[in-house]
């Protein structure tokens, strides 16, 4: 008799189950963030004031120098105010330009102060320059010296990669920004003037 030898069936493996790429992703795309808040969130500290604004001035546009080699901030100066500060930037000490600005801005100076504001001129000279240019045309006002740029930059009026933008900024005794534009040696007067009623009138 022939035996049957019973045959061992094959093992079976089973398939590996595949995952297909639709499974795993959605159908639906969820919608993406907008990132607009991020983008808000983290320029914040570097957005430039505009007229009307309220800004903190404790920390606004870092510590500076008088012309005496003094440090300041603007909040110090601000507090030191009866009303507020004027700032006008020009962008070096002693040329022709800037000597026209300082000079404009000191035969109007008893008309600019009368409101209460205190005025000050602001570049990134060195208290020495600064000095020698107060010292020349017998300023009556302090030369604020920014050798950093960060006053200037704060207010929008740095050059890129170097320099500084000709201009005006007020800002009364509670931080609204009462004026921030650029502008030549004239223009820049005129626009404080223009303030200075406003100011005898809010008073």
């Amino acid at each position: 008799m022939v035996e049957l030898r019973k045959r061992k069936a094959p093992a079976v493996t089973p398939a590996p189950i595949k995952k297909s790429k639709k499974s795993e992703q959605p159908t639906t795309s969820p919608k993406q963030p907008t990132g607009k808040a991020e983008t808000a969130s983290s320029t914040v500290s570097r957005t430039i004031p505009k007229v009307g604004d309220v800004i903190v001035a404790d920390g606004f546009g870092g510590e500076i120098e008088t012309n005496e080699g003094a440090k300041t901030t603007l909040k110090s100066l601000v507090d030191m105010s009866k009303s507020g500060v004027v700032i006008f930037t020009y962008p070096r000490a002693s040329t022709p330009g800037c000597t026209k600005q300082v000079c404009m801005f000191r035969d109007d100076y008893q008309n600019l102060v009368s409101a209460g504001l205190s005025v000050y001129g602001l570049s990134a000279d060195s208290p020495k320059a600064n000095t020698t240019f107060k010292t020349k045309q017998k300023l009556p006002y302090t030369l604020l010296c920014d050798g950093d740029s960060t006053l200037i930059s704060a207010l929008g009026f740095k050059k890129h990669p170097k320099g500084t933008t000709r201009g005006v900024f007020a800002v009364g005794k509670g931080g609204d920004v009462l004026l921030l534009e650029a502008g030549g040696p004239a223009a820049t007067l005129e626009a404080v003037l223009q303030l200075v009623p406003t100011m005898s009138n809010s008073g």
